[in-house]
């Protein structure tokens, strides 16, 4: 299988979160990499895409909600994120499966979902959704990551690599 992780992070949270989806991924090539330097044309052999991101102001990061976690003390802003990353990324072929998503605070518990929207974008583009937006909870803006999340990640992205098995076999 070949899994490509696309995530953006400001804190280092949402990173930690991606590269734990990829171990349970597992796979044969399974490539984590960040919505800043991600290619805008998929490789024709990925079999699934996972897209992951902060949630901000409700929903995927801005220039200007990026700007405001610099202010907040935020050392590794990019440049583009995953709203920027979708915008800009190719329609795929084939319907290449998909999985989103995103990092919230655990407390306030606060509404609206940037894997939501991502879902959403990426459907609209061609990809065809594997499995529900997930969210995994962080202490605050900076972190660190909830107890237990990493772990849930991990066992997360190993079954979305169950779910994406069957569409992969040839009798499929």
């Amino acid at each position: 299988m070949h899994a490509v992780v696309v995530f953006e992070s400001i804190w280092g949270n949402t990173e930690q979160l991606a590269r734990e989806v990829a171990a349970g991924l597992g796979g044969e090539r399974t490539e984590v990499v960040d919505a800043a330097s991600a290619p805008v044309a998929l490789e024709a052999d990925v079999d699934l895409l996972v897209v992951g991101g902060p949630t901000h102001a409700f929903s995927m990061s801005t220039s200007s909600t990026r700007e405001a976690a610099k202010q907040q003390g935020a050392a590794q802003v990019p440049t583009r994120g995953i709203r920027e990353w979708i915008e800009a990324v190719s329609s795929p072929a084939r319907a290449v499966p998909v999985a989103t998503f995103d990092t919230r605070m655990v407390t306030p518990r606060l509404p609206g979902s940037a894997a939501k929207k991502a879902m959403k974008r990426l459907v609209a583009l061609g990809f065809r959704p594997l499995a529900k937006p997930e969210t995994f909870g962080v202490h605050g803006y900076s972190g660190p990551v909830a107890d237990g999340e990493l772990d849930r990640a991990r066992r997360w992205g190993a079954e979305l690599a169950g779910l994406s098995a069957p569409a992969l076999s040839p009798d499929a």
